[in-house]
């Protein structure tokens, strides 16, 4: 995949709109984890460097294009103001005389962060007259939004046509690292596949098939495979009308060679939200019982930190993580990854989350900042906002 990057784009001097994902958590105007924001800061700086004004463009949870103050940019741009150590002035909307006025004004070496596009309707309709408002604010155009790059929104590619447009720095090492972590892996390749559906996977499971050595089956997913081959899974999340799509996985898998672990032991409690759990291999579990997490004998299946030395990609929590007696079999396998040193790609979403939550963010090769868009990636699709910046 051949991208423009913004080292393709005349930036010199220029008023660029720039896409970021400041997507992140926001209590009583106290911005939580700021990874992604710290991420956005490699092609901030060469923007600088290049004596730029930066127009920031993110949205923020998801207001249905209305205006929820609990859903403002407002925090987040002191917040950056704050990491990057350069003044960033917040603009109270995204288009309209404000933000015209606000574009209008800057200077060399000036940022402005836009309010929050999903305000308006017309971010998430890809609306051309929004799309073209938003655009008229800058001069060039660069995507730093990786965790929107799937998006078919107006300032993922609705902007594309009327700007001259290149990826930021983070898209381009998202995107490196996520399809060179299959397409050229460190053999033996191991696929970590959790999350709640398989419904949800079945194209990055047919995908990695093609690629991996060793596919694992966690999270709730792993549920159907287990009702899929017969076994009992009391009441457990699970999708009978795949039970078809799941024999033919496996049995995709085993013409392709590809090891596949599913559980032989689980964790399994009366709630999925509290615990205590306890250990039953995949033949106990009760009527009652619900599957909560990957057990320790399966999470041992899946490298020996001793003895591997392949790259792994890591998709989707073993368990309930959220709930601290269901994410073992996370942990384990997260110091397993760490301890064998092996080339290791997190996917955004849950299991970035995760991992930054239990300080091990920099522990792993490449943790991503998107979860939809990693995902996409792994299963191969075309992500609209990377078709419209290939050269």
């Amino acid at each position: 995949m051949n991208l423009k990057t913004v080292r393709d784009l005349k930036v010199k001097n220029k008023k660029v709109l720039l896409g970021v994902d400041y997507n992140v958590p926001v209590s009583s105007g106290i911005v939580g984890d700021p990874l992604r924001i710290e991420a956005s800061f490699e092609t901030i700086r060469y923007l600088l460097d290049h004596n730029c004004s930066i127009i920031l463009v993110s949205h923020l949870g998801r207001p249905k294009g209305k205006v929820v103050p609990e859903m403002s940019l407002a925090p987040v741009a002191k917040k950056v103001s704050e990491m990057l150590g350069h003044q960033v002035t917040f603009v109270p909307d995204c288009i309209g005389p404000q933000a015209q006025a606000a574009a209008a004004a800057l200077a060399p070496g000036d940022i402005i962060l836009l309010e929050n596009t999903r305000f308006h309707k017309g971010e998430e309709a890809n609306d051309p007259k929004f799309a073209k408002e938003l655009a008229s604010l800058g001069e060039v155009f660069v995507d730093d939004a990786f965790a929107n790059i799937h998006r078919d929104h107006a300032s993922v590619t609705g902007v594309t046509k009327d700007l001259p447009s290149a990826v930021g720095f983070l898209v381009e090492h998202e995107v490196a690292t996520i399809v060179g972590a299959y397409k050229h892996p460190v053999k033996p390749l191991v696929a970590v596949i959790g999350g709640a559906k398989v419904s949800t996977k079945i194209e990055v499971l047919d995908n990695l098939i093609k690629h991996a050595n060793k596919l694992v089956i966690g999270g709730a997913m792993a549920n159907t495979f287990l009702a899929a081959l017969g076994h009992k899974v009391g009441k457990s999340l699970v999708e009978p009308e795949f039970y078809g799509e799941v024999k033919r996985i496996l049995a995709d898998a085993e013409k392709e060679g590809v090891e596949v672990v599913i559980p032989e032991d689980v964790i399994v409690a009366k709630s999925k939200n509290k615990g205590p759990g306890h250990v039953v291999t995949v033949d106990k579990v009760g009527p009652k019982d619900i599957i909560v997490d990957l057990g320790p004998q399966t999470v041992s299946h899946i490298l020996n930190p001793f003895e591997f030395h392949g790259s792994i990609i890591w998709n989707g929590p073993l368990g309930v993580t959220e709930v601290p007696d269901f994410a073992h079999g996370s942990h384990l396998l997260a110091d397993n990854i760490i301890e064998s040193g092996a080339k290791s790609i997190i996917g955004g979403g849950e299991t970035a989350a995760f991992v930054d939550s239990e300080g091990l963010h920099d522990k792993f090769t490449w943790v991503s900042t998107g979860g939809g868009a990693s995902l996409d990636l792994m299963a191969g699709l075309e992500l609209p906002g990377l078709k419209v910046l290939e050269c």
